[in-house]
């Protein structure tokens, strides 16, 4: 993902093999990990199941890893979290 200019998408394939894109949001951190917010490139915005994917960054062999978080209460607090930095930093302009 490169930062200079405009949006960062990414290109992700799930279990089935199915591609999908993602436009880069954020990084947060979270307690002693690292979660990496994104939206769906082709998403709905009137879809009910669009809103933003939180991943979690891991690293394996000195490669970024993205992976799901499976817990929801955990999950709940890191959106929480990432929700209430936005808020903070839209206060604060």
């Amino acid at each position: 993902m490169s930062g200079d200019f405009g949006s960062d998408f990414i290109t992700l394939e799930d279990e089935a093999g199915i591609e999908f894109e993602l436009e880069f949001l954020n990084t947060i951190e979270y307690g002693n990990e690292t979660y990496k917010a994104f939206l769906p490139a082709d998403g709905d915005e009137n879809d009910p199941d669009y809103g933003i994917i939180i991943l979690k960054v891991t690293h394996k062999d000195g490669e970024e890893i993205l992976a799901t978080v499976d817990d929801d209460n955990e999950l709940t607090s890191i959106y929480e979290h990432y929700m209430n930095t936005l808020l903070e930093n839209d206060d604060g302009e």
